[in-house]
């Protein structure tokens, strides 16, 4: 009985594991400074976090905009040289020019965040991200990719 329990166990915290997928991204769209009590729990705790630390109501402004995260996963790759992570994306008042970040991390890691964020005046001249995709690069390969709908 104690076995069958224990594995019970098991399964459910197995179940509640998160996405083990290569690339995995998560955005937050930061829309306003205020704190609103009937917001979600998760979402007021995410939005307080962006806006830890700026003072004036000038600075968070500034923070206002859209944030990705993006987890990564290459457990097999360690060594094989280093690991890019690409986010491109495209803007409304920008047209069809595509903007691009990167963050690299040494060959020897295997997995990893990478956060990218779109705010304060960028956010606010160029527009919301329409559309976005994210690459997964380990010594100039692809390994994984993750994009928006609305990208080409």
């Amino acid at each position: 009985m104690n076995r069958l329990l224990s594995l019970a166990a098991l399964l459910l915290l197995g179940a509640c594991a998160g996405p083990t997928g290569p690339l995995v991204v998560k955005t937050f769209q930061l829309r306003d400074q205020t704190r609103d009590q009937g917001e979600e729990p998760m979402v007021r705790m995410e939005k307080e976090r962006r806006l830890r630390g700026a003072v004036s109501m000038a600075e968070r402004r500034q923070r206002l905009g859209q944030y990705y995260t993006v987890l990564w996963n290459d457990p097999n790759g360690a060594g094989s040289g280093p690991v890019e992570v690409v986010f491109e994306y495209q803007q409304g008042a920008s047209a069809s020019r595509v903007k691009r970040m990167t963050r690299t991390f040494p060959a020897t890691d295997t997995q990893g965040s990478a956060s990218f964020a779109i705010v304060g005046e960028d956010f606010f001249k160029n527009g919301r991200v329409l559309a976005w995709q994210v690459r997964l690069l380990r010594g100039g390969r692809e390994l994984a990719s993750n994009r928006s709908y609305l990208w080409r």
